[in-house]
């Protein structure tokens, strides 16, 4: 299973996000995505109105996403959801 974080540097509500990442017991690929810094400038744009007043944002390979606020709990049945 794959998801995707979509955070930004010196986030600290993105950081809470992947240290409860780090603490879910099941497997799975993480790719963490900066709304704002993408070598696409147009990429960026797209990101940071979708999801700058939303992040962190965590998205499964079906396209569901769970944003801010969550807990571990949340989180886990979310990823559980998305087995």
């Amino acid at each position: 299973m794959k998801l995707i974080l979509y955070s930004t540097l010196d986030c600290h509500l993105c950081e809470q996000a992947a240290d409860l990442l780090k603490q879910v017991a099941v497997k799975f690929d993480l790719e963490y995505i900066d709304i704002a810094g993408s070598a696409d400038p147009a990429q960026s744009e797209i990101l940071v109105e979708k999801y700058g007043i939303r992040i962190p944002v965590i998205k499964n390979e079906s396209g569901k996403e769970l944003g801010w606020p969550f807990d571990l709990e949340a989180l886990e049945n979310f990823i559980h959801e998305s087995v």
